[in-house]
């Protein structure tokens, strides 16, 4: 009882520090811009680990142990690969430019900045991609609110439903008053908790597992286990092909498309302290995925070594290391609660980020730039925090079945932003002949493509069977390209600001 308590201990003063940020920063929203934005102030440091915290999600915590304790290196080692590419990549080549860009032109949501990008008066742009938002970001939600549904179903029993309102309500309350700058803060925070629990995580289940000999052991008399070019299944190595390795690492494409993320390369306060984000981003990306896969390696030596079950839901790893660590005394069982505090900030640096981008779409570019309801900015802000909780209800009732995959949900939401707004932003940032018509069609084209070869072509299997982001990436560059060769050149004005910022 006591080492339940320590734990509860643990994780209420966690989530009470959450609503106080939350709070204290409602008094710094005065306008839309800060409420979506923060005004532009984020430090370098707030706005590397900002970001990739909001990124990795209960993914990091959840779903790559949770593949990598399945089967083996190859599959959630060559996704990692792809993401640390990624990842540094976007912000070598996208970040200075986006910041830049949009400063330029005003624009302080990702649809108002293709919209302003390309001359779209009448900001068809706008609310096309404000529904492509509201449309995979609302399922990328739901599976945060599933992860903290399971994380406090497996730790204490409770309803699963009961968990996840709860968390949610807590997500929603320092979201809907703090804005953006809560979010950011906390979610630099919560980037602090989550890099803790992976160590501790790492260190404490290896000394269960018999240590590193003892792990590698087990994990070597798998066949295929420990090889990239091998994964396991159902006792047995087997192949792991090129086009399965590009597969993977095609999950480094989303970056270019990730609406919580490009809002931090929009919101930095000076455009000359990327470069440290991006070494202190790139970094952290590299070590706290690498810890993540071998988790999940030690985890199976823990099973095999009978300090823990058998899994049947291997997305749960942590929590069952965590549980374990508990209890052997009230500090161990702190430093599990910790843990447990680690998963909640995943999910919550990524579900805050989203409701935001998701409330902006509605309030902002569908209510006043699409149907053109000017609103003061006591309205707006009372409307972006109304459609905050809205959101959150939908995700909730996505997110019942307690059965769901963290790991599943999000691969297709991060196919879907990849292959909408990749390509877009590409363009909109590289190439000045690109125009309104060809990134309406390929964010169309990109958006159906996820779609059509998710739940059509993949099922043909083969080589068919491939990450729908890979497919749908490149058919809606060739969409865009085309489109705009075959349409009028962009507008004289649009072109001198591309040049104007280019020339930076």
């Amino acid at each position: 009882m006591l080492t339940q308590s320590c734990i509860i201990l643990a994780i209420v003063a966690y989530l009470a520090l959450m609503i106080i940020i939350g709070i204290s920063f409602s008094k710094k929203n005065n306008s839309t811009d800060d409420f979506y934005l923060g005004g532009r102030k984020l430090g370098p440091i707030v706005t590397a680990m900002s970001a990739e915290a909001s990124d990795m999600s209960s993914w990091l915590l959840m779903g790559l142990p949770g593949v990598a304790y399945l089967s083996g290196v190859a599959d959630a080692g060559w996704t990692a690969i792809g993401l640390a590419v990624g990842t540094y990549i976007n912000w070598l080549i996208v970040s200075k430019k986006i910041r830049r860009y949009s400063q330029e032109l005003g624009a302080i949501t990702l649809p108002d900045f293709f919209s302003k990008r390309y001359g779209d008066n009448k900001n068809i742009l706008t609310a096309v991609a404000a529904i492509i938002i509201i449309i995979f970001f609302i399922p990328y939600t739901a599976s945060g609110f599933s992860a903290c549904g399971k994380l406090f179903m497996t730790l204490f029993g409770m309803d699963y439903m009961v968990a996840m309102i709860a968390s949610a309500i807590i997500i929603v309350t320092y979201c809907a008053f703090g804005g953006f700058l809560a979010a950011s803060t906390t979610d630099l925070i919560q980037s602090i908790v989550m890099t803790i629990a992976l160590f501790v995580v790492i260190i404490f289940g290896t000394v269960q597992a018999g240590g590193i000999e003892a792990v590698s052991a087990n994990a070597a008399a798998l066949p295929g286990y420990l090889s990239l070019a091998q994964t396991y299944s159902d006792g047995a190595a087997k192949s792991f092909s090129i086009l399965s390795m590009c597969s993977a690492m095609a999950w480094g494409l989303g970056y270019f498309g990730m609406p919580h993320i490009l809002l931090r390369f929009m919101a930095i306060e000076d455009e000359k302290k990327l470069s440290l984000s991006r070494r202190v981003a790139t970094i952290w990306v590299v070590i706290s995925m690498a810890v993540a896969i071998l988790i999940g390696i030690v985890g199976y030596g823990m099973s095999q070594a009978g300090t823990l079950p058998v899994l049947e839901d291997s997305e749960t790893i942590i929590i069952e290391i965590a549980r374990l660590l508990s209890t052997n005394g009230v500090f161990p069982a702190l430093i599990a609660g910790v843990i447990m505090a680690g998963i909640l900030a995943a999910t919550m640096s990524t579900a805050d980020s989203q409701l935001l981008t998701a409330a902006s779409g509605i309030s902002q570019n569908i209510v006043q730039d699409f149907f053109g309801i000017k609103l003061k900015e006591k309205t707006a802000l009372i409307i972006a925090r109304i459609t905050v909780i809205a959101i959150s209800i939908i995700a909730i009732f996505l997110a019942r079945d307690p059965n769901s995959s963290v790991f599943k949900i999000v691969s297709f939401a991060w196919a879907g932003f990849g292959a909408t707004f990749g390509p877009v932003m590409l363009c909109a940032l590289f190439w000045k002949r690109s125009n309104k018509q060809g990134a309406l069609a390929g964010m169309i084209a990109g958006g159906a493509m996820v779609f059509i070869w998710k739940f059509g072509i993949a099922k043909l299997g083969g080589a068919f069977a491939i990450y729908e982001l890979l497919p749908a990436f490149f058919f809606a560059c060739i969409v865009n390209v085309i489109v705009s060769l075959a349409t009028a050149a962009p507008a004289k004005e649009l072109v001198d600001t591309f040049e104007k910022v280019s020339a930076k």
